[in-house]
């Protein structure tokens, strides 16, 4: 595993998009207590799909799985899923998701996004449950199944707000 010499940059991802380059996988993480569930997307951030489900033992052992998942995929950053609470503050599971991503920072170049990931696991579960996916197969999907839905959340951000072709910011008017 390479150390940079600098941390990854990390932050919202309006602010991590125009650092990411126009193509390339990204891997979606939603960090659990007790697992990290892991989706990818092709290279023209089209489709979002389910990876695998990481075991949470210690954070090297941790990092080191996401780094060799996102070196396998060629992946250009990562969306972390950031646990707001439903007023949009931060709790203990924001802080700790904050931490494990300043902590990955210091392992890779790769830009490491935030998206708010409030009600993800609860519609997977609902989408789950619909689709009349057993309980013990929904426990051991459910992660990465979330990181997918995260990941699809920021896909349709970067696509309306990133992937504009240039000239049409006349049509469309100045972006705030």
């Amino acid at each position: 595993m390479t150390h940079p010499t600098s941390p990854a940059p990390i932050g919202p991802l309006a602010d991590i998009a125009p650092l990411l380059p126009p193509r390339g996988a990204l891997l979606g993480l939603d960090l659990g207590t007790k697992t990290i569930g892991v989706a990818s997307c092709d290279p023209d951030r089209r489709v979002a799909t389910v990876v695998e489900t990481v075991q949470r033992t210690k954070f090297t052992a941790d990092a080191q799985r996401l780094l060799a998942l996102a070196a396998e995929r060629r992946a250009v950053g990562f969306v972390l899923g950031l646990p707001l609470n439903m007023d949009a503050s931060e709790g203990p599971r924001a802080q700790a998701s904050r931490a494990f991503a300043r902590n990955l920072a210091r392992l890779t170049a790769l830009p490491i996004a935030l998206w708010d990931e409030r009600l993800s696991t609860a519609a997977v579960e609902r989408a789950l449950i619909s689709a009349d996916v057993s309980r013990a197969r929904r426990a051991a999907v459910v992660d990465q199944h979330a990181a997918a839905f995260i990941l699809e959340g920021a896909l349709g951000f970067l696509s309306r707000h990133v992937l504009r072709p240039a000239g049409n910011e006349s049509e469309t008017g100045p972006r705030d």
